[in-house]
């Protein structure tokens, strides 16, 4: 049912015959980098937060990259706490390993982290453990519905990962 929302959420833009479907997982920031050839950077991993009202706020960021806490509280004002499991099925639609900001359950907040510019392109995951589409930062921003570019992670910058 994930990958089928995520398809028709395609639709829209003519896209759904993009989604890539493979014999293996693509469940991890690894497995997919393995199973689509390009290195882990280029994976986009879609990470689920508590937002401060009843749904969730979700953040897209390179797959290298991780989640600064002091820039995540200054930007969005609170504690940056993941979403279970359980709670990232309810909220997306998705289940852990193919959440992506397509195709979702509620209408949820999408912020793009701009650890991705550095990529001509990238690969989010499109609702299975198994998907990913090939999307330039410009068409990840128009089809996630993005509310805006945010700098909240670290671990991804040449002078970060010299230290």
């Amino acid at each position: 049912m994930s990958l089928d929302s995520v398809k028709a959420h395609f639709q829209q833009w003519n896209r759904q015959q993009d989604v890539m479907e493979f014999e293996t997982s693509s469940a991890t920031v690894e497995q997919a980098a393995e199973t689509i050839g390009v290195e882990g950077a280029r994976i986009a991993k879609t990470l689920s937060f508590r937002g401060e009202g009843e749904l969730a706020i979700l953040i897209v960021a390179a797959g290298d990259a991780k989640i600064d806490n002091k820039r995540f509280r200054e930007f969005f004002g609170f504690k940056a706490r993941m979403l279970t499991p359980d709670e990232v099925l309810d909220q997306t639609g998705h289940a852990i390993g193919g959440v992506c900001p397509f195709g979702l359950k509620n209408p949820l907040e999408v912020y793009l982290d701009v650890s991705m510019k550095r990529f001509d392109t990238v690969f989010p995951a499109c609702g299975s453990t198994n998907s990913a589409i090939e999307l330039t930062s410009e068409e990840l921003y128009l089809y996630s519905l993005a509310k805006d570019w945010v700098d909240v992670c670290k671990g991804w910058r040449e002078e970060e990962t010299m230290e």
